[in-house]
């Protein structure tokens, strides 16, 4: 079995390591690890500690370091964005694209949203898609979290496919697959999931003047907060993730 991962912000230097506050709780009272026992660390950045457990202490567990290492980004970068899904399918959409290895994910305020962030609520959805990202990247052993910033407007995803190495709009009418489309080596493939609603004209528009193409999955028409993992799960044997 795959050792169980948890994260730490800071991961000091040495061969130590002491895991307190919540991940120490969470490993000695919920997994009750047990000295000799092989645990992984990771800070959400790429550092990946493989651990033994050398002690259970109230407060937490006192690790042995056995290997460090730094887990480079896939190639190419693979970005989503995200329109705002309803309810729990937001956290639900993030949690998928978190294992299945998304390296961003975008959330974004499209026109046709019916959910909407605003003030305090937007600050704590984000703070729910960010736990949600943190606790998928544990569940699936990842050393990286996807990075997740601030809610973006159509103007700001316009700009980022404009930056892109490659850049796609699912879309139900496409003519192209999504699992066939060209892909680089390098660069960002950044991937756009509408609302509910789906994409409205004007941002359509907005995005393939930015150089976005439009892709589809297949015959069937999937929910926003399913379309990003499955267009995920059909590139990634091309993009030599899932080798």
């Amino acid at each position: 079995m795959t050792p169980p991962l948890f994260l730490l912000d800071d991961i000091p230097d040495g061969g130590v390591v002491h895991l307190s506050g919540d991940e120490g709780h969470h490993a000695a009272k919920v997994k009750r690890v047990r000295a000799g026992e092989a645990v992984l660390v990771a800070d959400g950045r790429g550092t990946l500690l493989r651990c033994t457990v050398r002690t259970v202490l109230p407060d937490g567990v006192l690790l042995a370091v056995t290997s460090r290492e730094l887990v480079a980004e896939g190639q190419p970068r693979l970005v989503v964005v995200q329109a705002l899904p309803k309810g729990e399918r937001a956290e639900l959409a993030v949690e998928i694209m978190t294992e299945l290895g998304v390296d961003e994910i975008v959330p974004w305020a499209a026109s046709r949203c019916v959910t909407q962030w605003h003030g305090a609520r937007g600050e704590k959805a984000l703070a729910r898609w960010r736990r949600t990202a943190a606790e998928a990247a544990k569940q699936s052993r990842r050393p990286r979290t996807p990075a997740l910033g601030a809610l973006a407007s159509s103007a700001d995803v316009a700009a980022r496919l404009a930056r892109a190495a490659c850049a796609a709009v699912l879309h139900e009418d496409a003519v192209d697959a999504v699992a066939t489309m060209a892909v680089p080596l390098v660069g960002e493939l950044v991937l756009v999931v509408g609302p509910e609603g789906g994409v409205a004209p004007e941002e359509l528009d907005a995005f393939a003047a930015a150089g976005a193409r439009t892709v589809r999955l297949g015959p069937t028409v999937l929910r926003t907060s399913t379309a990003g993992a499955a267009a995920v799960a059909a590139l990634s044997p091309r993009l030599g993730r899932w080798s």
